[in-house]
Parts: structure tokens; sequence; C-alpha cells
């Protein structure tokens, strides 16, 4: 799926089934939320913490699609393009980085 379609499919479900959009500084604030549903999950499977008796069923792919539609839901509301905005980021990224990553003796084994 193209970002263009995830972002109209958001926008179809909202009119149909939400009524309407969240304000843009709740919803920035549920992607805070989001993100931090997902950081905890992380912090557990790959880091330090262990799972909580009840985190048993704690899906990575579900929180990670529910940090995606709440930032999709903010693009939509804030005219956002994101298959522009992120092929203008990967050229930002690709000219910046070019050489940054290879020659960082860091990142060599």
């Amino acid at each position: 799926m193209k970002l263009s379609e995830a972002q109209e499919q958001v926008d179809k479900w909202i009119k149909t089934y939400g009524v309407r959009y969240f304000s843009e500084l709740t919803n920035m604030a549920i992607l805070t939320e989001e993100v931090g549903e997902l950081a905890r999950l992380m912090a557990r499977k790959f880091g330090d913490q262990s799972f909580k008796s009840n985190e048993a069923n704690a899906n990575m792919a579900d929180e990670m699609a529910d940090v995606l539609w709440v930032l999709i839901c903010l693009a939509n509301q804030t005219g956002v393009d994101l298959e522009k905005a992120f092929a203008k980021n990967m050229a930002k990224k690709t000219k910046r980085d070019a050489e940054r990553h290879i020659n960082n003796n860091k990142l060599k084994k």
C-alpha cells in the first residue's frame, strides 16, 4: 500500500466511523502515548526489563501500526503528503549521510 492510499483509507475511516478527527494537539498527545507503548514493549523484548504477567500478549506490529495510524491522522489534519515528505526526507538523508556512516569507525566490526 502506498502512503497516499493509507492516508486516504484513514481519512475515510475517520469520516465513516470516527465522526471527526481529534484535535491536532490531542492527536500529538496520543502519538506520544503510542510511542511510549512501543518503547515499553521494546524495553522488555530487547532491553533489560522483563514482561509483567499481563503483558505476555503484547504485539509489536500492532503497536507500530498504532503509531503509524496517529501519524497519518496528523498528516491528514495538517495537509502533509507523506509520500512527498518521505521522498524528500530520503533525498536529504542520502545527500547528507552519503559517506557519514560508511566512514564511522564505531559502526565497523
